[in-house]
């Protein structure tokens, strides 16, 4: 049976609302999973332009090549520089394409009415430490950059951590409970 999701206020007002189902053909799942199939093409073709911009910069002579900072700073523009910044960027882009590919495949077992399919336990566990990784590296990067180019970047804080570290929490509590939900379906279909 297909869960269907109507709004709280139209069912205590008497009024009708057109059912939106959750889970299978047709539903709100395949909607999401048709929008992170468009995000997950974009974000490739941005990882793939910032690996060719990277390898570029490899070759590229930077010679006199300066930046200004906020205070009107001129910082000289150097090669390692340029490669650090347009690496973690590409690997921040990479990260997130990574996500995708997960949450893709978890929204391809929604939309055929499947959401305790046991491989979704391993996925959301993916993206949580890759969520995971992907904060660590920006914190990481923000304070190399802070110290290398002051007045570029200015490094995170911790409370500037809450947010990403909340959001990883969630995806792993999550992952819990969908392996709770494919053991209880499990122990549903040895029942006779």
């Amino acid at each position: 049976m297909p869960i269907q999701i109507r709004p709280p206020a139209l069912r205590a007002s008497g009024l009708k609302a057109p059912s939106l189902k959750a889970l299978g053909p047709g539903s709100v799942s395949s909607l999401l999973k048709t929008a992170l199939d468009v995000a997950y093409i974009l974000l490739w073709l941005v990882t793939g332009v910032l690996l060719l911009v990277l390898i570029a910069s490899l070759f590229i002579p930077l010679d006199n090549l300066t930046i200004t900072v906020r205070d009107e700073r001129q910082l000289p523009l150097t090669r390692s520089l340029v490669v650090f910044g347009v690496g973690c960027v590409a690997a921040y882009f990479g990260g997130f394409v990574l996500i995708l590919r997960n949450l893709r495949m978890i929204f391809r077992t929604l939309t055929v009415g499947d959401p305790f399919h046991p491989e979704n336990v391993r996925r959301l566990r993916q993206v949580g430490v890759i969520l995971a990784v992907v904060t660590g590296g920006v914190f990481v990067a923000q304070m190399a950059m802070a110290r290398v180019a002051p007045g570029v970047l200015s490094p995170q804080g911790i409370g500037e951590l809450l947010t990403p570290v909340f959001s990883v929490l969630v995806v792993f509590v999550l992952a819990e409970v969908f392996r709770e939900g494919a053991r209880l379906r499990r122990e549903s279909e040895l029942t006779i």
